[in-house]
């Protein structure tokens, strides 16, 4: 579907400052702040055109060599995804302030994967046995210097215990479930403002993921939007799709956008509220601190 774009300074569009169309939410800042760019590309797409060198040699080759070729292309073409899977949990690791390490170790066996593949390329030549184990060993090496190493530990704040850190982490996977689910059923709209919509409901939705997953004592005040408000928003989503994909009804529309709008607000209200008990309880350690080092000194 076609989409106008343009800014608020573009002449189709110009507006006095502060009024915005009817049915646009308010913004804060471009869509793209909270957007990073992923590592997950450049070097690590390389990766998956470097097996199929192999494989066609393993073709123009010799037969016997065929077999080896495509030893090494599985080899090879699996540690590229897997090195691309790693990256991508390794962002994911890296933006929570409470993760778990991940459970398979993928870029760490992604350059054993390479190794073994440039082990069975060099078989396909003359190098022998020695030289190819020799140049398996550097690129192992040289894919985990390149690529760095799985996440091994578990990153948990302090005086916060595993089985806390579990019940947050249960809580934030079920919620991030019904989003996925909002963001596919608006997808099949291809209506790219609703999508927008809805990425900027799950931008608010996840900055109290954050606000919990830091203080996972908030679960209990905020358990309730994430589960029973995000699983209803996530109904709510299908029965829309569904029904506005059969009539592209305006009004269907506003009311849903209204929702978006509420839930935003609900969720912002209840991370805002959440981070100000939690300076009422630092101001609360500090005067008690004052207290004890008053009556000391």
């Amino acid at each position: 579907m076609a989409e106008r774009f343009g800014g608020r300074f573009s002449p189709p569009n110009a507006r006095p400052a502060g009024e915005r169309p009817a049915g646009e939410p308010p913004q804060s800042g471009s869509r793209w702040d909270r957007k990073r760019r992923s590592r997950a590309g450049g070097r690590s797409n390389i990766l998956f055109f470097l097996p199929f060198l192999f494989l066609i040699d393993g073709f123009l080759g010799p037969p016997e060599g065929l077999i080896l070729g495509f030893a090494a292309f599985g080899a090879l073409f699996l540690a590229a995804f897997l090195t691309r899977q790693g990256i991508l949990a390794e962002e994911a690791y890296d933006a929570r302030p409470v993760a778990r390490r991940p459970a398979f170790p993928r870029k760490i066996f992604a350059s054993i994967l390479t190794g073994a593949g440039l082990l069975a390329g060099g078989l396909m030549g003359e190098a022998g046995l020695i030289l190819s184990a020799g140049w398996g060993v550097l690129g192992a090496g040289l894919h985990l210097l390149a690529f760095g190493p799985d996440p091994l530990k578990d990153k948990l704040p302090d005086g916060v215990d595993g089985f806390q850190s579990d019940r947050v982490a249960r809580a934030v996977a079920e919620a991030e479930t019904h989003l996925a689910a909002m963001r596919e059923a608006v997808a099949r709209l291809r209506d790219p403002a609703l999508s927008r919509r809805v990425e900027d409901f799950a931008a608010t939705a996840r900055d109290l993921f954050r606000n919990v997953e830091a203080d996972p004592g908030d679960l209990t005040a905020a358990r309730r939007y994430l589960g029973v408000y995000l699983m209803g928003a996530r109904d709510a989503t299908l029965k829309f799709a569904d029904l506005y994909d059969r009539a592209r009804d305006p009004q269907v529309r506003a009311d849903y956008e209204r929702l978006l709008d509420d839930l935003g607000t609900s969720f912002a209200d209840r991370t805002r509220k959440l981070l100000s008990n939690d300076r009422s309880s630092l101001d609360i350690e500090i005067e008690v601190l004052r207290d004890r080092l008053a009556r000391e000194a």
